[in-house]
């Protein structure tokens, strides 16, 4: 099911927003359905039931021999608004494919997959002053982009005295994207141009994970958690054309192939705080903090948007980013007979968060409420998990562009006892 989704993303758009026109494109929501439920909190979450992607140090919250697996699908429909001007997009990707095992006694292991950034935008205009278009002819002007990177992880963690529990995670960063931008001309007697990027990138990091739980009385518990992304250096080739095309004669009017170079994706620093009650009740607090400020993404030509850094500079300019994110579940009652609905876990969530980029010297932030719930399936902690996101981001404000969006998501958590022999036949 992954690769008919990453094969089926590489001819589609797996997000579409004109801010993923800059750097490596719009970076995914973190986590699971899970996670995204809940506001996107699970740094210091710790639950034996789901699979939290957010901190390695996590995965030793199970019950022994216990398999676990986690499939997520997300679906995001966004309106658009820049001054009188409106539109809307509607896509499609996964958030996560991941599987986790015992790997001896406190122990344990997952491996996944998961989208880092996405790049889907396509627009167009036409050159409107007369002094040009009375000698030239109608001019047009279109550009698009597609493209994404993935992270394939493998994390293992182990638990120490019951409640320090250590993580460590190794990422590999690879991707394609495909920027493309064309003037066009009506009269035959110019040259239209050609001319766009074409990005494949693999970057390998590291994460390490902590989290301490603390019993507060015999029910409840206290959850301290933080994290450590190390930063990626960009590997891989950026390819830089322009051609002329039409009728008159073509040329290549300027091509340049190579590494990044001095590039690299930013690190990133994360701290929770989780408070539980027995198996009822949840709530937890997320910060995390990344500076791209100084990791060249802003500079690199094929990274800077449509405007070269060579011609005077970019409006695009990379920056420290944050975010502040709180979740809660509630369950009535897991074990209840009777009633179904008193065993769904219903999650709530909000958020905000500043991007990794300023334009025009302008933050783009955004901000949102979550809701979701995880309906149980059979036997075991076997469930799927539906939500909601409604969210704002960017302003209308200095020529900028609002986004209004309706995401849905859902996810397959999947459980299984391993290697339990049969008493009876």
């Amino acid at each position: 099911m992954t690769a008919a989704c990453l094969s089926a993303n590489a001819q589609t758009y797996g997000s579409y927003t004109p801010y993923s026109i800059f750097g490596v494109g719009d970076l995914a929501s973190p986590g699971s359905a899970y996670n995204k439920t809940m506001g996107g909190v699970g740094i210091a979450n710790r639950s034996h039931r789901f699979l939290n992607p957010l901190n390695p140090a996590s995965v030793t919250a199970r019950d022994s021999l216990s398999f676990m697996a986690d499939y997520s699908l997300y679906q995001d429909n966004k309106i658009f608004r820049q001054g009188d001007s409106r539109s809307a997009s509607n896509t499609f990707n996964i958030s996560d494919c991941i599987i986790s095992f015992p790997i001896w006694k406190s122990s344990a292991m997952m491996i996944g997959i998961m989208p880092y950034s996405d790049t889907g935008y396509g627009y167009g205009y036409l050159v409107t002053d007369p002094n040009i278009i009375g000698n030239t002819g109608n001019i047009a002007y279109t550009a698009s982009g597609s493209g994404s990177l993935y992270q394939v992880f493998a994390a293992a963690g182990v638990t120490f005295w019951r409640r320090l529990s250590l993580g460590a995670e190794f990422i590999y960063h690879f991707g394609k994207i495909e920027k493309k931008y064309y003037e066009t001309f009506t009269d035959a007697s110019y040259n239209g141009a050609s001319n766009g990027h074409i990005i494949q990138i693999t970057a390998p990091a590291a994460k390490f994970g902590i989290q301490y739980e603390q019993p507060l009385g015999s029910k409840s518990s206290l959850t301290f958690g933080a994290t450590y992304k190390t930063a990626a250096q960009l590997s891989g080739n950026i390819e830089s054309y322009r051609y002329s095309t039409g009728t008159a004669a073509s040329d290549t009017l300027y091509y340049k192939s190579g590494v990044p170079g001095n590039v690299r994706l930013a690190s990133e620093k994360g701290v929770g705080l989780c408070f539980r009650y027995a198996d009822k009740f949840m709530a937890e607090f997320d910060y995390t903090r990344s500076d791209w400020r100084n990791t060249g993404v802003d500079t690199r030509e094929g990274l800077t948007g449509n405007v070269s850094t060579a011609n005077g500079g970019s409006i695009f300019n990379a920056a420290l980013t944050e975010s502040y994110r709180v979740g809660f579940e509630y369950v009535p009652n897991r074990s209840d007979i009777r009633y179904y609905y008193k065993k769904i876990a219903y999650r709530a969530g909000a958020y905000w968060k500043k991007d990794y980029f300023l334009l025009d010297g302008n933050p783009v932030n955004a901000y949102g409420i979550t809701f979701g719930a995880t309906l149980p399936v059979f036997r075991f902690y076997n469930g799927i998990t539906v939500g909601m996101d409604f969210g704002q981001r960017g302003s209308i404000k200095d020529n900028m562009i609002r986004e209004t969006y309706f995401n849905f998501s859902v996810g397959f958590n999947l459980h299984d006892i391993w290697f339990v022999k049969n008493r009876y036949e």
